[in-house]
Formats: structure tokens, C-alpha cells, sequence
């Protein structure tokens, strides 16, 4: 390949390149999947919505530590609370988040197998 050619391949590929800040949000994005809290959050409520309380129960942690990890995941928009009463629960907040989990989940249980 002629050094032209490379040129034109790497200009095709930078112009191909999302913005800067789209980087940087996709950045932020996976540091929330980069926290084993949040992860382990993430994975509850892929089997359904929860509540604060259920959660700090099932992963034996304080509802003060729960709850601020669910005010850092709704913030990025991974989940959602609804209101019931007086109780608040969570659930994934779309069908996108449900994705990441699953293909996260399948891509590193492949070498397991």
C-alpha cells in the first residue's frame, strides 16, 4: 500500500471517528459498568424492579449505600425510579441498558465455557 493510500485510510477512518465529546460521554458511560456495586445493581435489576430496601437485602449493603449508588446510575441514565406510595423502585431504565448488560455479560463468560 502506497503511503497515499494509508494517508487515505487514515483520514477516512478519523472522518469516520465520533466528536470528541461523544468519546468522552461513551467514556463516562462504561466507568458506570466499571464499579462492581453498580454492576452488581445493574444485574439485580435485569431480573426485575426492585425497591432500595430489596436491594440493600440482596446485596448486603446500608440503604444509604444503595440509594447513593442508584442517585450516581440514574444521573447516567442507566436506571429508572418510579413511585409506588410511599416506596420508590428502580428498574433498568431502557432497552439499550438491558443490551450492555447482556452483551457484557456474554462477552466475558465466552472464555468460561
Amino acid at each position: 500500500m502506497s503511503e497515499k493510500e494509508m494517508r487515505g485510510g487514515a483520514e477516512e477512518v478519523r472522518d469516520r471517528l465520533p466528536d470528541e465529546q461523544t468519546i468522552c460521554d461513551l467514556a463516562e458511560l462504561f466507568k458506570m459498568f466499571g464499579d462492581p456495586t453498580r454492576a452488581k445493581i445493574l444485574g439485580c435489576l435485569q431480573v426485575r424492579d426492585l425497591c432500595v430496601g430489596e436491594l440493600a437485602e440482596i446485596l448486603d449493603m446500608s440503604l444509604s449505600a444503595v440509594s447513593h449508588q442508584l442517585r450516581v446510575l440514574r444521573g447516567a441514565k442507566l436506571v429508572r425510579r418510579s413511585k409506588e406510595g410511599k416506596e420508590a423502585r428502580y428498574a433498568l431504565d431502557d432497552d439499550h441498558v438491558i443490551k450492555i448488560m447482556e452483551y457484557g455479560l456474554t462477552h466475558v463468560r465466552e472464555d468460561r465455557q
